[in-house]
């Protein structure tokens, strides 16, 4: 069952997405539109960058009710959480879009490719800083003072004890460490993701801004799609064969 505030960003994201693919479309029919002024390229891309910052206004704003949330988020379908990184989509899939929108035909100068197979190196560097930091956090959780409070948790459970309460208040100061920590590499994983999108379209002109925005835009939304259709497909068996 969703709490109250998974319940709020659920909505939240329903909408956020919903305007992502008004944005999607927009950007399509200007990439495919020739009449379209440099002017209102930019004023698009400009429109869709500031979509992009607002979800992490609002996101960092709701994990300091619940980061635990973001980590499973029940506002994804199975599909999308499979290929989430660390909350999100991972910075290095934008280089693999520009890979595909090149292998369509699209043109890309020789000195552009050069600085952005720069920036790929430096992004990739800070994701393995973010997964370190991530893998240091799961490790911890089975450090010594994890592992006894564990096993004092297991005893309270079993039977009350006079230091239940004591107990319970050390769980609860711990949770509170780890929920620090992800919060942590939740916005460290998300400024590698911004960090990405202004490197890569810094150094696109605007059609090609415009073009691999459109391309990125549709990955997520028709992931979705594809997710919430198979889950509905899974849900629906499942309610035949009870």
């Amino acid at each position: 069952m969703r709490t109250q505030a998974e319940e709020k960003f659920s909505d939240y994201f329903e909408k956020w997405v919903s305007r992502l693919e008004e944005y999607s479309h927009q950007l399509h029919s200007a990439s495919r539109e020739t009449s379209t002024t440099e002017e209102e390229l930019r004023a698009l891309v400009s429109k869709l960058t500031a979509h992009h910052k607002e979800y992490y206004t609002a996101k960092w704003a709701a994990a300091g009710g619940d980061v635990f949330a973001f980590f499973s988020p029940p506002w994804s379908s199975p599909l999308e959480n499979a290929y989430s990184w660390l909350t999100g989509w991972k910075p290095s899939t934008a280089f693999r879009v520009i890979e595909a929108l090149r292998a369509r035909g699209a043109v890309v100068a020789e000195d552009q490719l050069t600085r952005i197979e720069q920036l790929r190196a430096k992004i990739r560097l800070e994701e393995e800083r973010v997964e370190r930091e991530m893998e240091r956090q799961q490790v911890g959780l089975a450090d010594r003072r994890m592992v006894e409070l564990a096993r004092l948790a297991g005893r309270r459970a079993e039977a009350a004890t006079a230091a239940g309460g004591q107990v319970d208040g050390l769980v609860d100061a711990a949770l509170k460490g780890l929920a620090s920590g992800l919060e942590w590499i939740m916005k460290a994983a998300d400024c590698v993701r911004l960090k990405t999108l202004k490197g890569v379209l810094d150094e696109l002109s605007p059609s090609q801004c415009v073009e691999f925005l459109a391309a990125l835009s549709a990955l997520q939304v028709q992931l979705r799609r594809w997710g919430k259709k198979r889950q509905s497909q899974a849900e629906h068996s499942s309610r035949e064969t009870c």
